[in-house]
């Protein structure tokens, strides 16, 4: 019988943390929430500590935290801390078996090193970490005997299909994508696009900011840097194959010419489930897929001219170095723009592109090589954004 684990949640209130309660409603014997962290949704944040009994909770936006606690809204048998330190020191709990990271940006990093030194394994649903600092993510969770677990339903599918596995008889991983909102539209309908529009995924219920990276396929370059480092895989082993229907999940194929894939429908329950349990399983808490009403399964090659924002991801995990940082911090500055209706959606992968041509590679030497440097890229990539905002308006 699997031991109960103690879980702590960063990014409780978005839309993987929400997924992650779904699945501790159903798993109350054998899985205990006692740490969740937040941003800037106080109260929800204290719902959950309410609904979980949560004894240890952190904010890392100080005006929220600080309204909370003038206002009592947590319960008094939770500890509310602030900040980084805060939700650093969370990620440390002596009592947790494993921590979820489910936080957006880079804000995630620092409390995910603090986990793997306290010998915590890692639930990793962050892209920004081992985008921009994958070697010593994974460096670090060597030395601790950490194991990190994926969360992204792509990295998850290949985790599955790759266990027990001699690393020499795998030939390349394929990941699989959904091709986002305009998968179908005309080329030239795609200079008329509005944040609205590619707000609208076929498949998934996401957040704005992977939604339009779904709809670019910056999230499918992403994952490949991350496939990268999770599973030591040389770039030119990793591939992307069109996939409508979001049910094959990734794909491994062996150096016999045999592939294995893992099928699973389109919710992000299926994938935390594996990762809180694991190594054990136990039935599921959402509807398993019905074959009766499963009619296709296809998988098409992903159109370059469509898609340039996953070229310009594979130059940058070519590169190495600090390229894919430049890569992702350039395309949130894009995306960040084009949301606030200030940046054509043709003109994101212009920026990155430009962003990627502005800079020197190197190859980082410490943590913080990258992290100062990210503040270079997003200002360079905000005056490039200005450029082409004036363009439009011209």
């Amino acid at each position: 019988m699997a031991v109960k684990k103690n879980v702590v949640l960063l990014g409780a209130t978005g839309s993987i943390g929400e997924s992650t309660l779904t699945v501790l409603r159903h798993a109350r014997e054998e899985l205990e929430l006692i740490g969740i962290a937040g941003n800037t949704r106080g109260e929800r944040l204290a719902e959950i500590a309410r609904e979980f009994d949560v004894r240890h909770a952190a904010i890392a936006d100080e005006s929220t935290y600080r309204d909370c606690v003038e206002a009592g809204t947590f319960p008094g048998t939770c500890r509310l801390s602030c900040g980084t330190e805060g939700i650093t020191e969370l990620a440390s709990l002596p009592e947790a078996d494993i921590v979820l990271v489910a936080s957006s940006g880079t804000a995630g990093l620092r409390p995910t090193l603090a986990a793997i030194e306290a010998g915590k394994d890692i639930a990793l649903a962050n892209k920004e970490i081992l985008v921009l600092a994958g070697k010593f993510v994974t460096t670090a969770a060597k030395a601790h005997d950490v194991r990190l677990l994926p969360v992204d339903s792509e990295h998850n599918a290949l985790f599955q299909c790759l266990e027990g596995r001699r690393p020499e008889d795998v030939s390349r991983l394929v990941l699989t994508a959904s091709g986002g909102a305009f998968v179908d539209w005309p080329l030239e309908d795609l200079k008329q696009v509005a944040p609205e529009d590619a707000l609208r995924h076929p498949n998934w219920s996401m957040g704005r900011k992977i939604t339009i990276d779904s709809a670019t396929m910056a999230n499918k370059g992403l994952e490949m840097i991350e496939a990268h480092w999770l599973f030591d895989i040389a770039p030119g082993r990793i591939e992307v194959v069109l996939h409508r229907q979001s049910i094959i999940h990734s794909l491994v194929e062996m150096v016999d010419g045999s592939i294995l894939a893992q099928l699973s429908p389109p919710c992000m329950t299926f994938a935390i489930q594996h990762v809180l349990r694991y190594p054990h399983r136990a039935p599921g808490v959402r509807e398993t897929l019905d074959f009766k009403r499963i009619h296709r399964l296809d998988l098409e090659p992903v159109c370059p001219d469509r898609y340039p924002c996953l070229g310009l991801a594979r130059h940058a995990l070519e590169a190495g170095g600090v390229a894919p940082a430049v890569f992702n911090t350039a395309n949130e500055v894009a995306v960040e723009t084009f949301l606030e209706n200030r940046l054509s959606f043709l003109e994101i992968p212009g920026v990155i592109e430009r962003t990627l041509e502005g800079f020197d590679n190197f190859e980082p030497g410490t943590l913080d090589d990258v992290l100062d440097l990210e503040f270079s890229i997003r200002r360079k990539a905000s005056e490039l954004v200005k450029t082409y905002a004036w363009k439009k308006t011209s």
